[in-house]
């Protein structure tokens, strides 16, 4: 996708918390980890945001709105695909963390590689793509929604 193209999840929902979100239907996004010979986790994806995006210059997750009838999985999958060029078949999702507002929920879609995977700047969304190792990740300025999550999400990336 391009900027400026529209989908029909594209569009901002206000909140009851009092915050306005992305994604009519929701959203969901990819932490895809990389694992050493051991099965521990070592390095995750992450986008840097082009700084035309809604706070735009930080580092998230790929991902972005779901659509109608979209389970968060599919959209995981399509957004990664979309922004950073991954390929579902390289990818063995192992669960999901739901973060629930009032009127909106984001989904954290968490998956291994299970092939190489080499993540690319694929679309006008993304500055920046990389395997970033677990412990540089609170070192990026991250989406501040992203670094108020990462602390779960890490601890359930070996669990």
């Amino acid at each position: 996708m391009t900027h400026g193209d529209r989908r029909p999840g594209d569009g901002w929902v206000a909140c009851g918390c009092g915050r306005r979100h992305w994604g009519l239907h929701g959203a969901a996004g990819l932490l895809l980890v990389r694992r050493d010979a051991a099965g521990r986790a070592t390095h995750v994806v992450l986008q840097h945001r082009a700084p035309w995006s809604d706070q735009g210059g930080t580092w998230a997750l790929p991902g972005g709105a779901r659509e109608p009838g979209e389970s968060a999985v599919e959209a995981a999958l399509r957004e990664a695909r979309e922004e950073t060029g991954v390929d579902a078949a390289s990818v063995a999702v192992r669960g999901e963390h739901v973060l629930r507002h009032p009127d909106w929920t984001y989904t954290t879609v968490l998956a291994d590689a299970v092939a190489p995977v080499h993540p690319v700047v694929a679309d006008a969304e993304s500055v920046e793509v990389a395997w970033v190792p677990l412990g540089a990740v609170p070192d990026r300025p991250l989406l501040p929604a992203f670094a108020d999550a990462w602390p779960v999400l890490r601890a359930r990336l070996d669990g």
